[in-house]
């Protein structure tokens, strides 16, 4: 994916969280910082992402790490106002991006190979899709960037993909694709199926030490 760019929006001001929830804790580390992680551990050629409501705070637990912070001035407006100025801000070499949702933790960044591929092939986008729903991250060539830097309102691509025939699907398992987190509700999920997912990896890490037999 070294042709890609990765590019995370964290711009919402989290209302129905009751505010800040991208810095809330996740396994002993802020929302956002576990998604950056994550992303910035991918391979992707760049990785950038646009700030909103919160942009000080965002940027004090994000120093440090390997990608470019920028901030949305018209954050308010919604969604498209965050998609809009990342995708001005990629680099102009970049054969599509990746774009992922800085509330989302759980995202299968283990797609990513196959959803930019997927894409190319299909010309323009794609995602992947749990159950026939789409879900996140979603790969878009660089055929889709003029119809994303005129998106407007408190709206994402969805719709734009969803009367498109040229957006291929990845079907998945991985419950991360769809998991956000917009209530304490949502992030006690999360945080469940995060320390899950940690005692998964700690012990598939002592079976391939010989700590614990093979399952």
């Amino acid at each position: 994916m070294q042709d890609w760019s990765a590019l995370i929006l964290a711009g919402g001001a989290g209302r129905r969280f009751g505010g800040g929830k991208l810095l809330s804790d996740l396994g002993g580390a802020p929302v956002i910082r576990r998604v950056v992680d994550a992303v910035a551990a991918a391979g992707f050629a760049e990785v950038v992402l646009v700030t909103g409501a919160g942009d000080v705070a965002v940027r004090g637990v994000l120093a440090g790490l390997p990608l470019r912070i920028i901030h949305a001035p018209h954050w308010a407006e919604g969604m498209a106002a965050t998609l809009r100025t990342g995708i001005a801000a990629l680099a102009p070499e970049a054969c599509g991006v990746c774009v992922f949702l800085g509330d989302m933790p759980l995202v299968p960044i283990h797609l990513c190979p196959e959803l930019t591929e997927q894409a190319a092939r299909a010309g323009y986008a794609a995602r992947p899709r749990i159950e026939g729903k789409p879900g996140h991250p979603v790969a878009l060539t660089r055929a889709a960037f003029t119809d994303l830097v005129s998106l407007e309102g408190d709206k994402g691509a969805t719709a734009l993909l969803r009367a498109r025939d040229d957006v291929a699907y990845c079907d998945t398992a991985d419950s991360g694709a769809l998991l956000d987190i917009d209530t304490p509700d949502d992030l006690a999920a999360a945080a469940r199926a995060w320390n899950t997912c940690a005692t998964s990896a700690t012990s598939d890490n002592a079976t391939s030490r010989g700590a614990l037999p093979k399952p």
